[in-house]
Parts: C-alpha cells; sequence; structure tokens
C-alpha cells in the first residue's frame, strides 16, 4: 500500500499525527536500542568540534547519547525530549557517569527556549522522526546563536534503516498526513531548509553497525523494544505479520555482510555539520 501524503493537512491532522508518534516512542524501550546507537553521539561531538563550556542543546535526545558525548568533553548540556521516561534514562546514565547536565521536557517543534539560546545543538536519529519537519527544522535554527553550529545524524533514505521504514509501511501504512522520516537524509532537502541561514553546511555518509547474534535476535529485540516497529506488528492480522517478518528478514539477509549466522548489518546516515550565520 502507498503513503499518499495530504498537501496541506489541517492542525488537527498534525497534533493527531503527533499524539500518535509520542504514543509510538512511549511503547516499548527505545533506550534498549538507543545505547547501542552511543557511538554515533560521540562522532557527531567530534564532527562538529565541540568545545568544553560551550551551551549545548540536544533535541528529541531519546536516552542521552548525544547528551551525555558532549557532556563527557565538558560542555554545558540541555537533554530534551518528548518522552519523560526516556528523559528519566538519560538522568539515570549521567548519575552513574558523574555527569553534571540538565533534562527537559520538550516539544522539537516548539522548543521553550529563546533565539540563539545555545552555541551548538545536537540530534542523532531524533528531530527526523516530528511530526511537521518544517516547524522542527526552523526550531533548530532558532535557539542557536548566529556563529553557533548545528550538528545532526539522520538515516538516508538508501540506507538499511530506511528500507526498513519502507518496508514496514508497506504492510502497516503510516498516517497519510506523515511525511518520510528520511527525507531528513537527503541532502537536498537539507540544503533547502538549512542553506538560507547557514555560512558552511557540510554532509558526510556514515555507517552505523547493527551487530547482533542473529538476524532473529535483532528482529526479537526490535518487535520487543522499538515502539515503530512494535506498534507496526501490533495492528496486523497473523498473516500479515508473518509476511512483514518474513519481509524484514528478507531486507536483513540482502544487507548482512556475514554469513556465520550473526549479524552484521550497516546503516549509511548522513552527519550535517551546518555554521550558521
Amino acid at each position: 500500500m502507498r503513503n499518499i501524503v495530504q498537501s496541506n493537512p489541517s492542525d488537527a491532522d498534525m497534533e493527531k499525527l503527533k499524539a500518535g508518534q509520542q504514543a509510538t516512542w512511549s511503547s516499548g524501550d527505545y533506550g534498549m536500542i538507543g545505547v547501542t546507537l552511543q557511538i554515533v553521539g560521540e562522532t557527531l561531538c567530534e564532527a562538529i568540534d565541540l568545545r568544553g563550556g560551550e551551551r549545548v542543546i540536544d533535541i528529541a535526545a531519546g536516552n542521552g547519547n548525544a547528551s551525555l558525548a558532549a557532556a563527557r568533553r565538558f560542555a554545558v548540556v540541555t537533554s530534551t525530549d518528548y518522552v519523560p521516561s526516556l528523559l528519566e534514562q538519560g538522568r539515570r546514565r549521567a548519575k552513574a557517569e558523574g555527569l553534571d547536565l540538565a533534562f527537559a521536557e520538550a516539544d522539537a517543534e516548539a522548543l521553550d527556549f529563546a533565539d540563539g539560546s545555545f552555541d551548538v545543538a545536537l540530534s542523532t536519529f531524533g528531530i527526523m522522526f516530528t511530526a511537521d519537519h518544517e516547524k522542527a527544522a526552523r526550531e533548530i535554527q532558532r535557539v542557536v546563536r548566529s556563529g553557533g553550529r548545528i550538528g545532526m545524524a539522520n538515516w538516508t533514505p538508501e540506507s538499511f534503516i530506511g528500507r526498513l521504514l519502507k518496508t514496514i509501511g508497506a504492510i502497516a501504512p503510516p498516517s497519510p498526513v506523515a511525511k518520510p522520516p528520511v527525507l531528513w537524509g537527503n541532502s537536498g532537502w537539507l540544503r533547502e531548509r538549512f542553506g538560507d541561514q547557514a555560512a558552511k553546511l557540510s554532509m558526510k555518509r556514515r555507517f552505523f553497525v547493527f551487530r547482533y547474534r542473529s538476524p532473529q535476535h535483532w528482529l526479537e529485540l526490535f518487535r520487543t523494544w522499538y515502539g515503530p516497529m512494535l506498534k507496526a506488528f501490533a495492528t496486523l492480522e497473523e498473516n500479515e505479520a508473518a509476511e512483514l517478518e518474513a519481509d524484514i528478514l528478507a531486507l536483513i539477509a540482502q544487507h548482512n555482510r556475514t554469513n556465520g549466522g550473526t549479524m552484521v548489518v550497516p546503516s549509511e546516515y548522513l552527519e550535517v555539520v551546518i555554521l550558521k550565520s
């Protein structure tokens, strides 16, 4: 089935979409998946050349990968998300490491911070999943000062995760007003949204490698903990769920670079670094 996007969705449509997305990310436990992606937050902080003492906001931070990476570099960090349970996980991780950072429940499309409040804004596989991409793009630029930087890691349309989302959507279609999250991994789309305010915009294709005991192990964990997949399977009849499972395992087989029964699957993402003019 194809996802038909309405050209001018109403405010009520967008609020319904946002509420549904928030419920999705509150389901399962994204932290079980998020901790495996920690290396991306570390890499992004290096790419953006983070300095000690800089004011940093991590937008749609989940359980705090980029937030913790920035705090380890002695930045002054505010970690934000609209799922309180994920912020609490970030707090526990920070406490365990003795890191000092702030946590705030916040909507990436309407951040409760003044213009130019931060030197740096970060987002790793977070802001790309907002309901209203245009609002989120404006907000991340608004809260960063002139001369500040924005760093993002976004899955590309061609990546394993991009193709996974498409595979899920073919059997369990998303809302007709939802735009694909992988737009944020499209260089042309990013230039259109960020080019006017950028003194410099650089994009580099990188890979995160999913390493699991087996494809079945990966599928079990994602079906249990990853909200979008958990919710998708919950909507399906038994035969549809079996079809989706088979399609996902086939997708993994296409990308798996080992044949020893384990899973080693690279997934491309776009590392974006913007110097705000």
